[in-house]
């Protein structure tokens, strides 16, 4: 018996209508496949550039412009005899240093009286502009008057008295340091009646002392030696017979020395300069 139409038709419609069932779900199928897939491209693309964002900034703060300025730290100071200002660390002017051309490029003479032994004294603002300039400056303020020489050594090959030491007799202190040495002699050795700059290791530790060579010394030259600025020019005879042969003053233990302060006193009580 055959089939009437309306039987065809149901047929027909169930059939399309399990066709375009199976087409939904294909097409959801592929939806969900490539969401999954999109999903996982997303998150791989967030890794990747939170990855760069961390590498820019590693890069940024440890080698690139971000680097954090250094700072200057405190050095230690040594307990060094030969100058007011000892850090061997610092490699620059510190404080207010008087200028340069304070003297004047040219010769400038007068004299230093040390007790009353009157010595006749040059200074060469020619060969040592920066370190005879700063001593001009401090004769000029008045700040060596009254100031107590506190270093005498007495050795073959060192013998010198030395002043300038802000120690309490000195009412100024300048407060400053500066460097590089001057017209340095390169063997080292510095004849009776030469003044130079004392310092400590520091190049840039030159400040207020000073010293005068009542002999020639063969001084050390490892660290560039010391700045020279002038010449004793008359007197020096007096003060090696009254001062430094009175020698230096035992120390605590009562045992004699080449090197400490002065046995008779060598107080600096008038110095002048044109």
């Amino acid at each position: 018996m055959a089939p009437s139409r309306n039987a065809d038709r149901t047929a027909r419609e169930a059939r399309e209508r399990l066709r375009r069932f199976q087409a939904r779900q294909g097409v959801h199928a592929h939806q969900e496949k490539r969401r999954r897939r999109d999903n996982l491209i997303a998150v791989l693309a967030v890794l990747v550039v939170l990855a760069i964002a961390t590498v820019g900034q590693v890069v940024y703060f440890t080698s690139g412009p971000g680097t954090p300025e250094p700072t200057p730290s405190a050095s230690p100071s040594a307990d060094a005899d030969d100058e007011s200002v000892d850090d061997a660390a610092v490699e620059e002017n510190v404080g207010d240093v008087p200028a340069a051309d304070i003297a004047q490029n040219r010769t400038w003479s007068g004299e230093l009286v040390l007790d009353d032994v009157a010595l006749g004294i040059e200074i060469d603002g020619a060969a040592a502009p920066q370190a005879a300039s700063v001593f001009v400056s401090l004769v000029q303020d008045g700040f060596y008057v009254d100031n107590a020489c506190h270093r005498l050594t007495t050795a073959d090959t060192s013998r010198v008295i030395q002043c300038g030491q802000p120690d309490g007799v000195t009412t100024i202190d300048p407060g400053f340091s500066y460097g590089p040495v001057e017209n340095a002699p390169a063997d080292g050795v510095y004849p009776a009646g030469t003044i130079a700059v004392a310092r400590a290791e520091s190049q840039y530790s030159q400040s207020t002392q000073f010293f005068i060579t009542y002999g020639d010394s063969q001084l050390d030259t490892s660290t560039g030696g010391y700045s020279v600025i002038g010449t004793v020019t008359s007197g020096l005879d007096r003060f090696t017979s009254e001062i430094a042969a009175a020698g230096v003053q035992p120390g605590d233990d009562g045992q004699e020395s080449t090197d400490g302060q002065p046995a008779r006193p060598a107080t600096i009580t008038a110095i002048t300069l044109q």
